[in-house]
């Protein structure tokens, strides 16, 4: 059979060595027989290459872990087993007695941070979010305005799928927002069953839509916990097996969602050519962004026609600029991307609950986020075409916003 277990450095941080040793210790006895004879061997050889996909970042410039997904491969088809079934069991660390803690946190798999050794690297972890009407931060930071009404694939990997579902704020309006949010925990190993979690406008649940709050009957089922923050208006999913960490609220009557999740666990696609619409990975499609200024300009030439004639007159919670800007700077004194979010909603819908949602997205970065540094995004200065020339500086959008003022002001 061909070579499945080179052993790496010591130091690498490539755990190839852990899936060996796994395997072999789940097979030994029973790895000379044929799959009809022992279907157990196929289930761990299934194991096996789950393992060898998790540690796959890792270990791109491994030669043993080449070395092993090569020899799964063969080993397949040499024991006719077929990549779809059951999956193997590992066998269970012993716990120190009286380790409640630990127990209660199940086996060493269950949970993500505590499965990386002493000479392995730490996980990097990246933030999602989606707030307003709607805004969008993706897992690298990328941050766009979106139209994307009715449903839409927030996160689609390996271990769970994230959906929203986005309706107008008010009937004909532009402007949407989340009112439904689904999220589908898959079946991992001996640590959870698959759970659904659904939320919609004044529906925010702190269980699964089964009734429970944890990942079921297997042993690591405390892996995954819902954590009611503030009933009916903030809960939290803490999924330990994958390190995964996410916020659901619910502000005003709309939905806000933002995650934690390790690089590894963000990646881990199968089929990567389905995945152009996952919102966190890709942003939205060009045609369902909205680009702010051109909306602000808009918005602008709109006021001043009020001012002109008493034919237009504002509804009864409309913001002027002016306005939106003092009610954002009570919550969000940064003028960074969460700051023009929330002046862009207020004038969009006149809903002062749109702040708020600004301000918990923010709330939750400063929790999430991995690297304090980017915790602010700034707006970049837009290309123009040759010729044309734009304000520098870190807020073009105010700039064209002070230049609108001042217009409107001279005639």
């Amino acid at each position: 059979p061909p070579c499945v277990c080179c052993p790496p450095a010591v130091t690498s941080p490539c755990k190839i060595l852990k899936c060996n040793s796994e395997f072999w210790a789940a097979t030994s006895g029973s790895h000379h027989l044929g799959a009809e004879e022992a279907p157990e061997f196929c289930t761990a050889l299934r194991a096996y290459a789950h393992c060898t996909r998790r540690t796959a970042r890792t270990c791109r410039g491994d030669l043993a872990y080449h070395s092993a997904v090569h020899g799964i491969d063969d080993l397949m088809v040499q024991h006719n087993c077929s990549k779809d079934g059951p999956t193997s069991q590992p066998r269970l660390r012993t716990l120190p007695p009286g380790d409640s803690q630990e127990r209660s946190d199940s086996p060493e798999i269950c949970h993500y941070e505590k499965s990386f050794h002493k000479h392995s690297a730490a996980p990097n972890y990246t933030h999602c979010g989606l707030f307003g009407d709607p805004h969008l931060r993706t897992f690298t930071d990328t941050f766009q305005t979106c139209k994307v009404q009715g449903a839409w694939p927030l996160i689609d990997n390996n271990y769970l799928n994230v959906q929203v579902t986005n309706t107008p704020v008010l009937p004909g309006s532009s402007a949407t927002a989340t009112s439904k949010l689904t999220i589908i925990f898959k079946s991992f190993q001996e640590c959870v069953d698959q759970k659904v979690y659904q939320a919609e406008m004044d529906e925010l649940p702190a269980a699964f839509v089964d009734g429970s709050k944890n990942g079921g009957d297997k042993h690591g089922a405390n892996s995954l916990k819902i954590t009611e923050k503030v009933s009916g208006q903030h809960i939290e999913i803490q999924a330990k097996y994958i390190g995964t960490t996410i916020v659901v609220r619910q502000v005003g009557r709309y939905l806000t969602f933002a995650v934690r999740m390790p690089e590894e666990v963000v990646n881990a696609v199968e089929d990567r050519d389905s995945q152009g619409l996952y919102l966190c990975l890709r942003g939205c499609p060009a045609n369902q962004q909205i680009d702010f200024q051109a909306v602000r300009s808009a918005q602008a030439t709109e006021g001043r026609a009020r001012r002109k004639g008493p034919s237009l007159p504002a509804p009864p919670e409309a913001f002027t600029y002016e306005t939106a800007t003092a009610k954002c700077r009570e919550k969000l004194p940064v003028e960074d991307l969460y700051f023009q979010s929330c002046v862009f909603d207020l004038l969009t819908t006149g809903d002062v609950n749109f702040m708020l949602a600004a301000y918990y997205a923010f709330e939750d970065v400063k929790m999430l986020h991995s690297n304090k540094d980017k915790l602010h995004l700034y707006e970049r200065t837009r290309v123009l075409s040759p010729g044309n020339t734009a304000p520098t500086g870190r807020h073009p959008a105010l700039w064209v916003a002070l230049l609108c003022l001042c217009w409107l002001c001279l005639l």
